[in-house]
């Protein structure tokens, strides 16, 4: 059924004019937010949940030699191999794009991590989480969950099998809608070490209306969190490719958000 169509001029003008302001007040906040900064900030206004998930407290001590105790322990055993590929893990395959997302984890000096749990949550295809708390008007996919792990080889390469993920709204201002992106999360060798960030898509129109992407001001900073399509990852009539670098320390290091913030955002 086709929608209905507002031919009143003065409406759509008034609705482009409010668009417009819109933007533009998201822009001003974010050209005063300076370029100075490479990481996320955790009190970002147009980010407005941000102003409640950053700690107020301060921290809690913690005896070094206690926490190495209950470190995180992970190998071929604990990890299997087609938990990477997350459009096998039902009956039937899922809706949207088939993919392959890969890359490398390395330090400041680009050696690689070895033996890294990787760990991966999305939308579905039509933007929509599996979680009782995702009430977005798009249907569940019953044969895809979102969720995948792997570990990283010893060039420190990781490589999971998905779906492309969709926009979606999200409750932070008016007409607020996220950039496509998948969830990473690496852990590291202590539970305090945990690291999570975001990988997003290459030429996303939400890019600039996003405050989550936004709040990261220098823009090779942001840059750093786009994956670059890559046809010789890209399987013949089968799924496309994506590769992404992270880097974990130095001054091209990937941006990382709190663990506080949401899972969904």
């Amino acid at each position: 059924m086709t929608a209905p169509v507002d031919t009143n001029p003065d409406a759509a003008a008034a609705s482009q004019a409010s668009v417009s302001a819109e933007i533009g007040a998201i822009e001003s906040a974010y050209q005063r937010a300076g370029v100075e900064e490479t990481q996320p900030r955790l009190d970002y206004s147009p980010y407005r949940s941000s102003l409640l998930r950053h700690p107020t407290k301060d921290l809690v001590h913690a005896d070094p030699e206690g926490v190495e105790l209950w470190t995180p322990c992970f190998s071929e055993r604990d990890v299997h191999p087609l938990e990477a590929d997350l459009t096998i893990q039902h009956g039937g395959a899922p809706i949207g794009e088939r993919m392959v997302v890969t890359g490398r984890i390395v330090d400041g000096n680009g050696r690689p991590v070895r033996r890294q749990l990787v760990e991966i949550w999305q939308a579905n295809a039509g933007g929509r989480y599996v979680h009782k708390r995702d009430q977005h008007p798009s249907p569940i996919d019953p044969n895809f969950t979102g969720v995948g792990r792997c570990l990283t080889d010893d060039d420190g390469l990781y490589r999971f099998t998905t779906i492309k993920p969709g926009p979606y709204p999200w409750k932070n201002h008016h007409n607020a809608w996220r950039p496509a992106h998948i969830h990473f999360s690496l852990f590291g060798t202590e539970f305090t070490q945990r690291m999570v960030t975001q990988m997003y898509f290459p030429g996303d129109p939400l890019f600039a209306l996003d405050p989550i992407y936004q709040a990261i001001t220098d823009q090779k900073a942001r840059d750093r969190l786009v994956a670059t399509y890559d046809h010789d990852v890209t399987t013949h009539e089968w799924a496309t490719g994506y590769r992404w670098d992270i880097v974990l320390t130095g001054a091209a290091r990937t941006p990382t958000e709190s663990d506080d913030h949401g899972a969904h955002h």
